[in-house]
């Protein structure tokens, strides 16, 4: 068993698409429809997606363990609205805007609305994750600092 985040991070997505990690650019977004990362209650399937580069997943809905484990481990899980996966095609450039609830296809130059992540999950997702935000939070504490 594999379980060391660089390592796993070269097999993500290899059932579906053998070409995933050689193809995938750090920061690259994944785009899917429905339900995505259902059944997977580790966080090994983020982690994995993390270690191969991905910098963000858009998804019409997402498995609600596979999301908050996304969140918590800083990777932004962004819920589209339905169909937007059937309008961006690979090698699309999208560019995320998180704080305006939009993402934008540049090679299309269409503008879809996101449902923007609350102020507690930007929180976390600034931080690189839950673990590096309650860190901050404790240094600041132990400095004195509310």
């Amino acid at each position: 068993t594999i379980t060391d985040a660089d390592q796993v991070g070269k097999h993500a997505m290899e059932g579906v698409d053998p070409n995933f990690v050689r193809e995938c650019r750090p920061g690259d977004i994944v785009v899917a429809a429905t339900n995505f990362g259902c059944g997977s209650s580790r966080e090994h399937a983020v982690v994995t997606l993390k270690a191969a580069g991905v910098g963000a997943i858009l998804a019409e809905s997402f498995g609600r363990i596979f999301y908050r484990n996304a969140i918590n481990l800083g990777v932004p899980a962004i819920v589209c609205a339905k169909g937007f996966s059937e309008n961006v095609k690979r090698g699309d450039e999208l560019e995320l805007d998180l704080k305006a609830g939009t993402v934008k296809n540049l090679t299309t130059g269409r503008l879809f609305p996101i449902e923007a992540p609350s102020e507690y999950m930007m929180e976390i997702l600034r931080h690189g994750g839950i673990k590096p935000m309650m860190r901050a939070k404790f240094a600041q504490k132990k400095e004195g600092n509310p």
